[in-house]
């Protein structure tokens, strides 16, 4: 246990001090899972969203497919991601690989099916009745779906942050098409969960820990503030 403690003390030092190779990993991780969230809610959400609301022939088919991709091994999103970008890939010619943007890319394929499927189960759980009542008032069918997508915000919140919690916390791809990259003593394509690893390798504990401490400051901050947004959103829902 001396180890442990050792290790959070050196970590708690880095923090309060600003270490710049800590500051710059952390806004790394940071900025790629954020891109890739904001990414994964452009597709997910209106994919999710039309998969709730619309029954057709293949319907059952497009929903598995979309909630088998929340349990897609990310080493094999990583795989794909690095063919795909490779030298002899289909857009290798761009030279991504080993890039943020291999890794934004990356955390999309993750965050997506995520951010789409629970948006599916979430506006499919609201009542048919809502939105055919705001047609019969007269609303136009677009305005009918903001009333059925303002019904699922408490779940479409819940999907953004399962979303950003998904890439936030990727390891395997991330290290596969990033390559936890370093030059100079800076920070080129190192995320927190990889820079964990490599350091954990190299027996650099301190390090390691501050960014172990870091992402849990994060996931508490976050579950801290959907819990904060959900209570408004349902004391404001039981007020009106």
């Amino acid at each position: 246990m001396e180890i442990f403690w050792q290790a959070l003390r050196d970590a708690v030092v880095l923090l309060a001090r600003g270490d710049p190779y800590v500051c710059e990993v952390m806004w790394m991780s940071v900025q790629v899972a954020g891109l890739a969230t904001v990414l994964g809610m452009v597709v997910g959400i209106p994919l999710g969203t039309w998969l709730g609301i619309r029954k057709f022939r293949g319907w059952g088919a497009a929903a598995t497919v979309l909630n088998v991709g929340m349990m897609l091994p990310p080493v094999a999103v990583g795989l794909f991601v690095f063919l795909l970008l490779s030298r002899q890939g289909l857009l290798g010619s761009l030279g991504l690989l080993y890039s943020p943007t291999a890794m934004v890319v990356a955390e999309f394929f993750i965050a997506a099916p995520v951010v789409g499927a629970i948006t599916m189960s979430g506006v499919g759980s609201v009542p048919r009745e809502v939105r055919l009542q705001a047609l019969a008032l007269g609303a136009s069918r677009w305005q009918s779906l903001w009333v059925v997508l303002r019904e699922a915000r408490v779940t479409l919140l819940s999907a953004v942050v399962a979303g950003f919690g998904a890439a936030i916390s990727e390891v395997g791809a991330v290290m596969m098409v990033g390559g936890n990259l370093s030059s100079g003593g800076h920070n080129l394509t190192g995320t927190m969960t990889t820079a964990i690893v490599a350091l954990v390798r190299q027996g650099e504990y301190a390090q390691a820990m501050a960014f172990a401490v870091i992402l849990l400051v994060i996931a508490f901050a976050i579950t801290l503030a959907l819990t904060y947004l959900q209570r408004g959103i349902r004391r404001r829902w039981l007020q009106s």
